[in-house]
């Protein structure tokens, strides 16, 4: 993969590449309307594909959050079109990489060092790269590690790029406009806490070590005196990558053993410690040899306010979906509905509200869930198609949903489509979430 030399890291250069890009963009689109002039029945499969990929390439030459915004919107199979799913999805771990200068230049300015005079060896060529920095493998003392780099410029340009983002996202999406601008301010206090690599490690250990009685998960370990604000170094995780993993045609057992863990990590943070890793992406597990998991990257965390925590898994109990008056005073806190809502619009979203849950929530009504059931993701898929085409919601003059659930819902569908793509089957019903429904 060729190699970047150089990142646009001031405003003025970030804004041109933008520009130029949204030049392109609508550029296709008049090639796509004088073709469709002469056909008629074209369809926008070609748009998409040559949009996806300007708009790809031009995120991925910037690299940062308007990156990682792409990254996030792949994980949703309802959001983008195909194309921009293929396309986005890659950066999650075949971005560009820096040129090896560029990383030297990033170990001098933090570490004061150069990575040659630090470990024993250092790749030149990353061997992972993905929308905030990349990673190169190292030696020291016999240990092998893995070094994650950040690319220059990513935290100072946070707020800038989401706001140039905005129109594409807008777009690509088909979103309400109320609904980006209610949401952009929790995305841009989590992007702003991946930037933070000294606060990454320090959540790195400490979940690490809360979650290390679950069984069959492995993290690695983590050197402070190693790292700083741009850098960090761990012990390297050898095994698969979900992909992998997968095309190596594992044992069902070994599909339910990795996804049982999965299900346990997740289940532990959410319910004991109310902070959870919320990037659920292939590229952040790693599959032992043994079926063990391996969880890496803690740098999208979401700490669970009760506030939120309370009404919301209220809602995972089989019974509250009946209970209407109480269900409905749960839409109010969860801002799926407003107290001036009218009677219709009170009724309409919160009977799609309540048709998603019943669909989100069977996992946790039984003892045991299979999560190859591709019948039950597609009605999944088929719902949320019917919600991002809803006139309503599309013209609601409110957002629909508290800002806690956006990372919150981003963390429960990136596990299920990973269970799902796992075909494994999970013992769902935890002590941790009964406790919570009483």
């Amino acid at each position: 993969m060729k190699e970047q030399s150089k990142i646009p890291t001031g405003k003025v250069q970030r804004a041109a590449k933008f520009v130029k890009t949204g030049a392109k963009v609508g550029g296709n689109y008049v090639k796509h309307y004088a073709k469709k002039a002469v056909n008629p029945s074209l369809g926008k499969e070609e748009l998409h594909a040559d949009n996806a990929r300007d708009i790809y390439n031009s995120l991925s030459e910037l690299k940062g959050s308007a990156l990682k915004v792409a990254q996030m919107m792949s994980m949703d199979k309802n959001m983008l079109p195909a194309a921009y799913q293929d396309q986005f999805s890659m950066a999650q771990y075949s971005a560009p990489p820096l040129s090896y200068p560029l990383v030297v230049k990033t170990f001098q300015q933090y570490l004061k060092q150069s990575p040659s005079e630090i470990y024993d060896s250092f790749t030149k060529n990353a061997v992972n790269a993905a929308s905030i920095g990349q990673v190169h493998q190292a030696t020291l003392n016999g240990k092998k590690l893995a070094v994650k780099i950040q690319y220059p410029g990513v935290a100072s340009s946070v707020k800038s790029d989401l706001k140039l983002v905005r129109p594409f996202a807008v777009r690509m999406m088909n979103l309400n406009e109320k609904d980006l601008d209610h949401y952009m301010e929790e995305v841009e206090t989590r992007l702003m806490e991946e930037t933070d690599y000294n606060l990454e490690v320090q959540r790195s250990v400490e979940i690490s070590a809360a979650c290390d009685h679950i069984e069959h998960l492995r993290f690695p370990k983590y050197y402070p005196e190693l790292s700083s604000d741009r850098i960090i170094t761990m012990d390297w995780l050898d095994g698969k990558v979900l992909k992998e993993f997968i095309k190596s045609n594992p044992s069902q057992e070994a599909r339910n053993k990795v996804g049982q863990a999965m299900w346990d990590f997740y289940d532990y943070q959410i319910h004991t410690l109310r902070q959870v890793h919320a990037d659920p992406h292939p590229g952040n597990f790693i599959i032992g040899n043994d079926d063990t998991l391996g969880i890496i990257d803690f740098g999208c965390v979401k700490v669970i306010p009760d506030e939120f925590y309370n009404p919301y898994f209220k809602l995972l109990r089989k019974e509250m979906l009946s209970a209407n008056n109480e269900l409905e005073e749960t839409f109010i806190q969860l801002q799926f509905i407003y107290e001036d809502d009218t009677r219709e619009d009170k009724d309409y979203f919160s009977g799609v509200v309540k048709e998603l849950m019943v669909l989100l929530g069977k996992p946790f009504h039984q003892e045991e869930f299979d999560f190859g059931d591709d019948a039950y993701f597609q009605r999944i898929f088929e719902l949320g198609e019917v919600i991002s085409k809803s006139k309503k919601f599309r013209e609601s003059e409110k957002a629909r949903g508290a800002r806690d659930g956006l990372y919150i819902n981003r963390t429960y569908f990136g596990l299920y489509s990973i269970l799902n793509e796992l075909k494994a089957k999970v013992v769902t019903n935890k002590p941790e979430l009964k406790a919570v429904a009483v």
